[in-house]
């Protein structure tokens, strides 16, 4: 028997506890042997629990205990996760988490302690809860140079902005619906202002390129000025609004930005909707591929993370190279990149027509009879040269990434 530390015992951690119980059998076929929870950390009780009688309040009964090999952690946060993780670790315990937060901060420095002790530490629900991203960026497509990683992996934005697409409502009233059901927490700002996506992104970067990415350097747009009026515009070319956290390889340079784009029914994530993710990954070999599923929730992060499980308790004593140096990984500048606008004004055409011109030569007019505004796509352009440009025009009342 293998046995197994959980610490946190909230939403994804119960969800650990309850697919370990659920699937033992199955589980226990794939390893090998059974894989049984011997402890749950957490600093509440939980009378009337089927596992109540395994929970502790003290690390220390799981780190120093030598029957437990592998520790899974669902803490959130950095600390005191940081704290535990880097413990159980250095005791030469395998670890497994979802937590985005921890990944992206120490990601690097963790899994050279893993590899230093001949163990594993494993994050595959950190990014796209139930949906396999990691072990394939890791595993499935090392022959290839990465060019582009582009996801919605954000599940409370991603429905917002379909709802507000769907029903034509503004973002105030879907973002109570969304708190309403359970999609949204009380304070949204993780999600709304796109930080939950670019830690994330931060991740799937690192990876790609063997570096450290980290997330402050990272150019982050949130979708609260999305309005009900830009997806009227959408609606009248084809597309779609998503909140992409996007990495790219342009003639050697990174790029990364999490930011609201807009999209069309050509593109591979144009149908990713409600609280679904989808992430696109480019190599220069492989071509294109598509990672879709449920990029949150109980049973699903719950479900990637017994997958780590699994895969830790079939590598005892043996570490499965992950390349993510500490070495910090310089994003390009993200005013150097290129990029199409869709650009809205205040002012009829008459008014705005030529000034456009001037500035970006021939556009795309835009005609959704929304009386005093005038609407355009931008051809590409710098981001730096836009931004200068928009502010030389006076009027902007809205800009959003167009890729198509």
């Amino acid at each position: 028997m293998l046995n197994v530390g959980v610490l946190g015992y909230g939403t994804v951690g119960s969800g650990v506890v309850e697919v370990l119980h659920t699937n033992r059998e199955s589980i226990a076929k794939k390893v090998g042997q059974e894989i049984a929870v011997k402890y749950i950390l957490d600093l509440r009780d939980f009378p009337g629990d089927p596992f109540e009688e395994k929970v502790v309040h003290d690390f220390d009964v799981i780190v120093n205990d030598a029957d437990i090999q592998i520790v899974v952690e669902t803490m959130g946060g950095v600390k005191p996760a940081y704290d535990f993780v880097k413990a159980c670790l250095q005791a030469g315990k395998s670890v497994c988490t979802s937590n985005k937060e921890l990944v992206a901060k120490h990601g690097a420095e963790l899994l050279a302690i893993a590899k230093e002790k001949n163990i594993n530490f494993f994050f595959e629900a950190s990014v796209g809860g139930g949906i396999p991203i990691i072990r394939p960026i890791n595993e499935c497509v090392t022959g290839d140079v990465i060019e582009e990683i582009s996801g919605i992996l954000n599940g409370t934005t991603n429905y917002i902005l379909s709802k507000m697409a769907s029903e034509g409502s503004d973002f105030d009233s879907v973002l109570k619906d969304a708190q309403d059901k359970g999609y949204a927490e009380k304070n949204p700002e993780a999600d709304v202002e796109g930080y939950d996506a670019c830690r994330k992104i931060a991740i799937l970067t690192s990876l790609a390129y063997g570096k450290q990415v980290d997330f402050e350097d990272i150019y982050t747009e949130g979708i609260t000025k999305i309005t009900d009026v830009d997806i009227k515009y959408a609606k009248v070319l084809g597309a779609s609004i998503k909140i992409f956290g996007s990495s790219k390889n342009v003639d050697g340079k990174v790029y990364a930005k999490v930011a609201p784009v807009m999209i069309d029914s050509k593109h591979p994530l144009y149908m990713v909707n409600d609280v679904f993710n989808g992430i696109f990954v480019k190599g220069n070999m492989v071509g294109d591929l598509m990672f879709y599923g449920s990029g949150a929730g109980k049973l699903p992060t719950a479900s990637a993370v017994v997958g780590d499980v699994v895969a830790a308790a079939k590598n005892l004593g043996n570490n499965v190279p992950v390349i993510w140096e500490q070495e910090k990984l310089t994003l390009a500048d993200i005013k150097e990149s290129a990029q199409r606008f869709f650009v809205r004004l205040s002012g009829d055409k008459a008014a705005n027509a030529a000034k456009v011109e001037a500035a970006f030569g021939k556009v795309q007019e835009v005609e959704a009879g929304v009386a005093g505004e005038y609407a355009f796509i931008t051809d590409a352009v710098k981001e730096g040269d836009f931004e200068t440009k928009a502010q030389e025009l006076g009027n902007v009342v809205s800009r959003i990434r167009v890729d198509f």
